[in-house]
């Protein structure tokens, strides 16, 4: 347990900050210096059935209140958390490890985007009407009363609101477990609550190790719908254990993404966009490009180009406006990735740029960091292919033709993200129809439509989200049949 000096989180449960109930925490650290500098509740079984009671007796409330009035509570909790929003950049920048100019432009942005959208949403969800000879049929869409919601470490606040905002939205009371790796925004964004107006017990944050409180938000008879977003090994955990239940599960996992760069391609945008996909967020993102396959033709001066441009990243301080890379998450998370760096050797791969763990000097000097690594030479069986290492590390293939590049990409046992970078329209068309991928990026990477489904294929996930598919989610769905008039 860390020591008494340092900041205790607190779990937000009925309307107020509260401690675990078994007193017990455990340390937080911010791993640009491995230094523990917060304290977790380490949150049990006693905790969520306050938190399930507290949703219970809110749930009529919360239900029966005007769309248009549960969309104003989370406008003005958008409001706060904007009004703040170079205080929540420096505490998602201390506690993941990203550089805070990420942070500044992408994570708080969308946090506060993902709140306001789905208020909106919420005021026009709607069902369906059917007419016929004899009969009038109509549907109504109505919140289950209580959900759990469980959101990974590397994007913490942008998917924590992701799934929290849809869940309030529609008529649910919360209950919200952040990671355990990452929790300070999710505790800062609920010490807002009762500013923004929810009535206590609305929105519940528990927080604690997923193997503890995880595991029994999993199995908690009160508990119907589970929304997650994590590594698949857990994923098909929960989904175990939510099905023999009878649990509505939506799954959002792990992808070993493939960006496919065609000989036509704008050499710019495609060798930048690569890049990105690479190396954004330390590589640290499920939707990142971590197989780029190359055309032969232009395969071995785009390599020169992108490994010069990986080795041109500014690994960091993440606190430093000029760092383009800055911390792995964890200790543990970086010994898994140089693990993998390490695997790549064994399997016959060449390291073009990278390949070590970096030493910082001052503030970070015991920091976690990681060189952008890029490798090339492997098969596209080889364990290194195949499996996701969720860091700074790429593989670089080269194929012949549309049908080879297809074949690659389709070679995992993921289908969650793909990037394919053409001046073609037709072979944009066709290999985005081809290529076994729950979104498929054309000439981009990363844009998104929160209008859009969003999900994977695969050993990627189950269900979708965005836009109605997740106020969908949340809701469980009622025909009401009468007699034609």
């Amino acid at each position: 347990m860390a020591g008494a000096k340092h900041k205790k989180i607190m779990n937000f449960i009925g309307g107020e900050l509260v401690p675990p109930a078994s007193g017990d925490y455990f340390g937080n650290e911010d791993p640009s210096t491995g230094h523990i500098y917060s304290e977790v509740p380490d949150s049990d079984e006693k905790d969520l059935d306050a938190a399930v009671a507290a949703a219970e007796k809110a749930a009529p409330v919360w239900k029966n209140m005007p769309g248009e009035s549960r969309a104003e509570i989370m406008h003005k909790l958008a409001a706060l958390i904007e009004q703040r929003q170079d205080e929540f950049a420096r505490a998602e920048c201390i506690d993941n490890g990203k550089p805070l100019s990420l942070c500044k432009s992408v994570d708080i942005p969308r946090g506060i985007s993902n709140l306001r959208f789905f208020a909106d949403a919420g005021k026009d969800m709607t069902g369906e009407s059917f007419r016929a000879d004899k009969t009038f049929s109509y549907t109504l869409r109505q919140p289950f009363g209580v959900v759990a919601t469980i959101s990974p470490w590397n994007l913490p606040l942008l998917l924590f609101t992701w799934k929290l905002a849809p869940a309030l939205a529609s008529g649910n009371c919360v209950i919200a477990k952040p990671s355990e790796v990452t929790p300070m925004t999710a505790y800062m964004l609920s010490t807002l609550a009762e500013e923004a107006g929810f009535p206590p017990g609305v929105l519940n944050v528990v927080h604690g190790k997923g193997a503890r409180i995880g595991a029994a938000i999993t199995r908690h008879p009160k508990i119907p719908a589970i929304s997650f977003t994590g590594g698949t090994v857990t994923g098909r955990e929960i989904y175990g254990t939510g099905s023999r239940l009878l649990k509505k599960i939506s799954l959002e996992l792990g992808g070993k993404n493939p960006t496919v760069i065609f000989d036509d391609a704008k050499w710019d945008s495609a060798l930048k966009g690569a890049v990105a996909a690479a190396f954004t967020n330390q590589g640290q993102i499920c939707l990142c490009g971590s197989r780029i396959l190359v055309q032969q033709t232009i395969y071995t001066k785009f390599r020169d180009a992108f490994v010069k441009l990986a080795g041109a990243q500014k690994v960091g301080d993440p606190l430093d406006e000029a760092t383009t890379q800055g911390a792995i998450v964890s200790h543990a998370h970086m010994d898994k990735v140089m693990g993998y760096i390490n695997l790549a050797r064994e399997e016959g791969g060449e390291i073009l740029c990278g390949g070590k763990r970096l030493f910082m000097k001052g503030r970070c000097k015991t920091g976690y960091f990681i060189e952008p690594t890029v490798i090339e030479g492997l098969g596209a069986s080889c364990r290194t292919n195949q499996e996701e290492i969720f860091g700074p590390v790429v593989t670089l293939m080269p194929f012949r033709n549309e049908d080879e590049a297809i074949a690659l990409a389709n070679s995992t046992p993921y289908g969650l993200a793909a990037s394919i970078w053409t001046e073609s329209k037709e072979r944009a068309r066709n290999v985005a129809a081809r290529i076994d991928s729950g979104i498929v990026w054309v000439n981009c990477w990363n844009l998104r439509d929160l209008r859009t489904p969003f999900g994977g294929m695969k050993n990627s996930g189950v269900g979708r989200e965005g836009g109605f598919r997740a106020l969908e989610f949340f809701t469980e769905e009622k025909t009401v049949c009468q007699p034609a008039v």
